[in-house]
């Protein structure tokens, strides 16, 4: 059934909880699906890099991937401390006001991710910090590739290091592949929120979130040779613009400006990656076989939340830790009334279980269409 099934998983922070719950839904319903191509981006770097690392079956990987989010807190993440959180900003806010002329020390970032390395070190980290159940999976067979992208602000090019597989690798003006063995920092330069997570140097360059310039998401997957792909996406699909009623009837606060900003760069791009996949399609299927050349057709599957999990956040922003909540709460996330930016770092048990459940349902409500799309 996985034939040349290539899984693409997309950004959006703790939204990524919701891409768990799809691949809950998908392993109780295809307990033996073992896509043998795996990429991500961003948050879902993490999910892509436990599924590829993980050596137990579907079924197993997905259950234990559940457990690490269920029980997920905000502190596991980054330090949420009164004394960290005021540090790190009084630190970025001294050199801003002052242009530079007080010489506080310096602040890579507004919070501070090391929770999130010790967790991921834990869980699928080797003792050198390498992915060493991945080069078990390819051994074995069951993965053919893995791809984790990240964006290089040493080059301002994209960078996806791949794992894996034996077709050529690629080099456009903006982004290209390297070959490697992942290890968790990766992981943590894929993941690493601009100006909110710390960057990571990796031989000697500096890495931030893969989304910055990911202008193809669905790239790497169809490169390392996906003839069909299920792209799990952490953003509803767009709303009637008539029938709306998320929006603002004061000046926007800098929370909304910052979650369109971060839709714009993390998720628009995968929507016009789908929409041109399916172009490139039609295209095809348009052209007589003969010249087609080295086109050809990809079999695509989005799932996008059902529901609006920007206004779900909202339900649970009181519940934050309080010195984090009183940091967001300066941006306006209480003016806000679709809470993009605070849903990307919303990592919430109660917030993360409810992505989870309406994952699972959206897969029970689009059963039949996945069932006819992995059997194609």
């Amino acid at each position: 059934m996985a034939g040349d099934l290539g899984l693409v998983l997309s950004g959006g922070g703790a939204r990524a909880a919701y891409q768990v719950g799809v691949l809950r839904g998908l392993s109780r319903r295809f307990p033996d699906l073992a896509p043998p191509i795996v990429t991500g981006v961003s948050a879902g770097a993490i999910n892509a890099a436990w599924l590829a690392s993980r050596t137990q079956p579907f079924l197993d990987k997905v259950d234990d991937l559940r457990k690490l989010w269920r029980d997920l807190q905000t502190d596991h993440v980054f330090q949420v401390g009164t004394f960290d959180l005021a540090r790190n900003v009084t630190r970025t806010g001294l050199r801003l006001v002052s242009g530079g002329w007080i010489r506080a020390p310096r602040s890579s970032a507004l919070v501070d991710t090391r929770p999130l390395r010790d967790l991921l070190m834990r869980t699928i980290g080797g003792a050198d910090g390498l992915l060493d159940g991945v080069g078990t999976n390819l051994a074995n067979g069951n993965l053919r590739s893995v791809a984790i992208t990240a964006s290089c602000y040493t080059t301002g090019r994209s960078v996806t290091w791949v794992q894996g597989g034996e077709l050529p690798l690629w080099n456009r003006d903006h982004r290209m592949a390297e070959r490697t063995r992942l290890g968790v920092d990766h992981v943590l330069a894929s993941a690493a929120l601009p100006l909110f997570f710390p960057a990571v140097s990796l031989d000697g360059r500096w890495y931030g979130d893969g989304g910055i310039r990911l202008t193809a998401p669905l790239s790497p997957a169809i490169h390392l040779g996906a003839s069909k792909i299920l792209a799990i996406s952490t953003r509803q699909a767009a709303r009637d613009p008539v029938t709306d009623s998320t929006g603002l009837a004061q000046y926007p606060p800098p929370a909304q400006i910052a979650g369109v900003l971060m839709n714009a760069v993390f998720l628009d791009q995968f929507d016009a990656d789908a929409l041109m996949a399916q172009r490139v399609n039609n295209l095809i299927e348009a052209l007589p076989a003969d010249r087609r050349g080295e086109l050809r057709p990809i079999d695509l599957l989005v799932m996008r939340p059902s529901r609006d999990l920007g206004l779900l956040a909202n339900e649970f922003e009181p519940r934050l830790p309080s010195a984090f909540r009183f940091l967001t709460r300066g941006w306006g996330t209480k003016e806000a009334r679709s809470n993009d930016f605070l849903s990307m770092v919303m990592f919430q048990p109660d917030y993360l279980a409810g992505l989870m459940a309406i994952g699972e349902a959206d897969v029970s409500a689009r059963i039949d269409e996945i069932a006819a799309f992995l059997q194609r």
